[in-house]
């Protein structure tokens, strides 16, 4: 399960970035389950090492990390480091 959920991460990171919605390449190195329905996603990058995504009913799991990763970078500014 673990795989699965490591490749529709990839692949909502991969849309994000190529949506422009952040102005970073990132790359799932790693998903680990925290508790029952909850999973830390690892990085290993310098600008957002991880994010924690909750999965419970509801949205799929590459929209929750599509979700937690914009939470996440939403102070960062997009201005400075895209160029718009």
């Amino acid at each position: 399960m673990l795989d699965q959920y490591r490749i529709d991460t990839q692949r909502a990171l991969d849309e994000l970035f190529g949506d422009r919605l952040i102005p970073f390449r990132l790359v799932a190195r790693k998903i680990t389950e925290e508790s029952p329905g909850e999973f830390t996603i690892h990085f290993y990058d310098s600008r957002l090492r991880s994010v924690v995504v909750g999965v419970f009913e509801g949205p799929a799991f590459g929209s929750q990390v599509r979700s937690a990763v914009l939470q996440r970078l939403g102070g960062k500014g997009r201005s400075t480091t895209m160029g718009a």
